[in-house]
């Protein structure tokens, strides 16, 4: 069999020294060969009875460890000196083995329990065979009383030499809870001179009052035959006053019929074990800079707080701003030390209070407000945690100046969970960041939902675009002299299967954070030159050319000048059908990839627009080196001249301005979101080129493009429009379909917000 000192020359070793130890303590009744085969059976059987342990199993009958110190006294081991010499070999051997990280070493306990079983073997055997001699002796009693008497002395006195003897501290006690006997061991352990000292009080008493009652039930148990043995760990007052902690084992003695008569308990001081466990925990519990708790104990008490039903939770989220900016200039030794001074400061504030503040991960800390009374009082917390933290740390020579951000929650136990707390905190911090630092945040649930919202939008549009939940709508782009449709703006729709149809602005500054505009944008490019050629080849006489947005993070990453390339090729659409249009912070500034993009598309024959133009650069001298042939105006600009009553001279003259410079460089305006007759009329007077918004007509499907094509828009009231015999309006037509394979949708509903040009970033 395989030993547990590393194979059979780890066990056959034990044995060697094992029969050396026991040569001089009498066997007689064997010879050295034999005695060497007993010892090493007796070996064999200890750790099989180990691996049973091991297995979560009591050793099978005949090999369990008592047996072994049976057979000991069997074989006439019974020498004052046996019993010890065996514990010594056994924790020599076996000990090693454990500490070194063999498979046994995760069984400690069951190892202390091998030795206690054989020790408790070892001296029940001694007293059967006691007791048995007493039988013999009384059978023989006639013919050999005298000797009988001799033997039994002689046998009581081994008895008491060995229990007397033991390395390790023990105990008899009777049934009352007194002692019996204690060996000096025991009493050297906690402080006594003699064990007779020990004789006749109760063994209870040794103890600590706090585990008294545990210990004296225990013992009572194990009296009535409900436990064959146990152990526990108790605290002891030492007799010099400081405290200690004894592993305590205890096994019932029977006398000869089976009937218990005394308990033995073996002792043994693991004081200093348990120290070294408690300074693990702590270092495992808290953070090695700081000494705050860290995140492990913090969730601990966590659980525990949500334990505790119809209790109210609060937390504040600690995040120290700029502290990167500290590590990268001073270093990581001053960011340490400031970590420290922080982690002081806020203790000192609220430890005092009962609050557990502890360290969650690098500058976050978090202040945990057990049975809080509301938002209010976490929040007058979280001011506090400011107002400290705007105090100076002096620090490595430094006097550092420091701001923090702060999520506030404070909520019912019931119905949530840590998990949902934290990431509610974690949000609101988010939120204190985005809202410009040095300030704390109360959680708000709709801001909240809207935060999951986009989170939602965020992961599954990559996913939409695949699935086909896109769709285009066109807003006509009308010459303001004639009233004649001269082009479409294609604006992308979602019809999310959750939150149903979306507009550009609930979803394009999402695409443009996460890179999902590219592929959106090619997708929406690919559509509206498809419709646009649809659209052509069934007015080839006067064709509309289709306006698409192109956002700034396409012009930087994707080729867009091969993609249009791709598309115009592939939709076969004349190049001068197709108006991209970019924003003015997308085109302005020094020369790069976009502007040289920008010429390629013109040289292709591309119309390029300005949009929005008046809320970025507006440097028009810029626009004269750009390949720009369209300027759109902002609808801001447009609303001053809604009211003939009360017109906005200066939005009167900046459109006048700009429509006049934008001619004199040979650029065409269209101005967005015309939602009036009286704005018609004064943007036709300015001599403005285009227009599109609601006055005209909203956002459509293909299918009412495709209509108002072959009927024309009507009648808008320009009077003099009147005289000159504008066509009248046609009625729909209802055989008008888009181009096979394009993707159409429903109509804006009658509560849209006004203004298709009040729309996000590019598409």
């Amino acid at each position: 069999m395989q030993g547990p000192t590393g194979g059979a020359d780890g066990l056959g070793q034990l044995v060697e020294e094992w029969a050396n130890a026991l040569a001089d303590a009498g066997h007689a009744a064997m010879g050295e060969a034999d005695a060497r085969r007993l010892l090493r059976d007796l070996a064999e059987r200890f750790v099989d009875a180990l691996r049973e342990r091991a297995a979560g199993r009591l050793p099978a009958p005949g090999r369990a460890e008592d047996d072994a110190g049976r057979l000991l006294v069997e074989a006439h081991f019974v020498g004052p000196e046996v019993l010890g010499r065996t514990l010594l070999v056994l924790r020599r051997h076996l000990s090693p083995a454990i500490t070194a990280g063999s498979p046994l070493a995760p069984l400690q306990n069951a190892f202390e329990a091998g030795l206690e079983a054989l020790t408790a073997g070892y001296v029940q055997a001694l007293r059967n065979r006691t007791l048995a001699q007493q039988e013999a002796l009384r059978r023989a009693e006639i013919t050999a009383r005298r000797s009988v008497e001799e033997e039994l002395r002689a046998s009581e006195s081994r008895f008491r030499e060995v229990f007397a003897r033991a390395g390790i501290g023990m105990l008899i006690t009777d049934f009352d809870g007194r002692v019996v006997e204690a060996n000096q061991a025991l009493a050297d352990m906690v402080g006594y001179v003699s064990p007779d000292v020990l004789v006749g009080i109760v063994a209870v008493d040794i103890v600590l009052a706090e585990t008294r009652d545990e210990l004296a039930r225990l013992y009572q148990e194990l009296k009535e035959g409900r436990h064959e043995r146990l152990r526990l760990e108790i605290p002891c007052r030492h007799q010099d006053g400081h405290t200690m902690w004894l592993t305590l084992t205890a096994t019932t003695l029977r006398e000869a019929n089976g009937g218990p008569r005394f308990t033995l308990s073996m002792v043994e001081d693991v004081s200093e074990q348990r120290r070294l466990r408690e300074r693990l925990r702590y270092q495992a519990m808290h953070d090695p800079l700081t000494q705050l708790p860290n995140r492990t104990l913090f969730f601990d008490r966590l659980d525990l707080v949500f334990s505790r039903s119809g209790s109210r939770v609060g937390l504040c989220y600690v995040d120290l701003d700029g502290f990167k900016a500290i590590n990268d200039t001073l270093g990581h030794h001053v960011g340490d030390e400031l970590l420290v001074a922080v982690a002081e400061r806020l203790f000192a504030a609220f430890g005092p209070l009962g609050h557990m503040v502890a360290r969650i991960s690098g500058d976050e800390f978090v202040i945990l407000v057990e049975d809080s009374h509301g938002s209010e009082q976490v929040a007058q917390l979280a001011q506090r945690a400011l107002n400290e933290m705007e105090k100076p740390f002096d620090v490595a020579t430094h006097r550092l100046s420091l701001t923090a951000s702060i999520g506030v929650i404070e909520r019912p136990v019931d119905g949530s969970t840590p998990t949902e707390l934290m990431k509610a905190a974690d949000a609101t911090l988010y939120w204190a960041k985005a809202d410009g630092k040095a300030r704390w945040t109360v959680f708000d649930p709709e801001r909240n939902q809207h935060q999951m919202t986009r989170q939602a939008l965020s992961t599954t549009m990559r996913s939409g675009l695949e699935h086909g939940e896109f769709f285009l709508e066109y807003q006509p782009l009308v010459n303001l002299d004639t009233g004649v449709i001269k082009g479409v703006e294609a604006l992308v729709r979602w019809q999310h299967p959750r939150f149903g149809r979306l507009g550009p602005d609930r979803f394009i500054p999402i695409a443009e954070e996460t890179g999902a505009v590219v592929p959106l944008g090619r997708w929406v490019l690919q559509e509206a030159c498809r419709q646009a050629r649809w659209w052509q080849l069934r007015h080839p006489s006067d064709p509309i050319y289709v306006s698409v947005n192109l956002a700034a993070r396409q012009m930087w990453d994707s080729d867009v000048v091969g993609d249009v390339a791709a598309v115009l090729n592939g939709t076969g659409l004349p190049p001068r059908l197709l108006q991209l249009e970019l924003t003015e912070s997308a085109v302005m500034g020094p020369a790069g990839r976009p502007l040289e993009a920008l010429r390629a598309l013109a040289g292709m024959g591309v119309r390029i627009a300005i949009d929005d133009f008046g809320t970025g650069y507006s440097n028009l001298a810029y626009l004269n080196r750009l390949p720009v042939h369209e300027l759109k105006l902002d609808g801001s600009f447009i609303e001053g001249l809604q009211s003939a009553e009360h017109p906005n001279p200066a939005d009167a003259q900046i459109v006048a301005a700009v429509v006049q410079l934008a001619h004199g460089l040979g650029l065409g305006v269209t101005a967005e979101g015309v939602e009036t007759l009286q704005q018609a009329k004064r943007l036709r007077d300015t001599g403005c080129d285009t227009a599109q918004g609601w006055y005209y007509a909203r956002a459509q499907t293909p299918e009412s493009i495709t209509a108002l094509l072959g009927r024309g828009l009507p009648d808008r009231g320009f009077p003099e429009d009147r005289k000159r015999g504008r066509p009248a309006a046609l009625p729909p037509l209802k055989d008008a379909a888009p181009l096979k394979g394009g993707t159409a949708g429903a109509a804006l509903d009658g509560d849209a917000p006004p203004g298709d040009h009040a729309r996000a970033a590019g598409i």
